[in-house]
């Protein structure tokens, strides 16, 4: 086991344990706690922030309800720019989801302490500084992915395995395989990497030098949202574009 416990007047400011975990156990199932303690809690934050921006709408937005739209906006932008005019609206839910959660998820590592917060077993973090979050992430990506290209082709979608030769077959089945890893693995490392490094900056120079590390980690934090949402996007145009029809240019 991996832990970095730097403190400062009794307080743990920064800590990180590898492989120490809280488990719930459901009958055969073990379940791991706190990353579903934390993703409930970014899934509550970005339902409490949908219901507050769409409960009183206003013709000028304002607060909550603007920063809601410019969400929206924005995710729509990407999601146009990686599918086309024609095809990106049916995928704006899809990719705006994985958007705000691995970017809510990602911040709430970096913001909030929840070191302070005391388990039985393990500590509280984000949920993409767990390589099951990331990989069910990028699982959900390549489901998408079957799905567009499925539902534009048929069971003639997986004729592009064998073409032009059977002999790429192999070859194909890997690439399929490479996507979703990494997917996760980039995440999953950029995430850790950032909270290791921050954990032993404080472990070393407490309280100041680390703050400068700490807005760089949102920061970067907030990119590898964006460049998730973009890679499946951009998975899912290949799988709708690849097979004969027809397709806008990206924006």
């Amino acid at each position: 086991m991996l832990s970095f416990l730097p403190t400062l007047n009794a307080f743990p400011l920064a800590s990180l344990e590898v492989g120490h975990h809280l488990y719930w156990q459901i009958g055969n199932l073990k379940i791991h706690g706190q990353v579903f303690l934390v993703s409930w809690i970014v899934i509550g934050v970005l339902l409490i922030a949908s219901i507050a921006a769409t409960r009183n709408i206003q013709r000028v937005p304002k607060g909550i309800q603007n920063l809601m739209e410019y969400a929206l906006e924005f995710v729509r932008d990407l999601a146009k720019s990686q599918l086309g005019e024609k095809e990106y609206r049916p995928w704006v839910p899809f990719i705006g989801t994985l958007f705000l959660f691995i970017f809510v998820s990602n911040w709430s590592g970096a913001l909030v302490p929840w070191k302070l917060i005391k388990l039985p077993e393990g500590e509280l973090a984000a949920p993409t500084n767990d390589i099951n979050t990331t990989v069910a992430l990028a699982l959900l990506v390549s489901l998408a992915y079957f799905y567009a290209g499925f539902s534009r082709k048929g069971l003639g979608y997986f004729a592009k395995y064998v073409q032009p030769t059977p002999i790429l077959l192999p070859i194909a089945i890997l690439e399929d395989f490479t996507k979703p890893l990494s997917l996760s693995f980039r995440l999953f490392g950029n995430i850790l990497a950032d909270e290791l490094v921050v954990a032993v900056l404080v472990l070393l120079v407490p309280l100041f030098v680390p703050l400068p590390v700490m807005l760089l980690g949102l920061f970067t934090s907030a990119i590898q949202a964006l460049v998730f949402a973009t890679l499946a996007g951009a998975y899912i145009h290949e799988a709708l574009e690849g097979h004969g029809d027809e397709h806008e240019e990206h924006a």
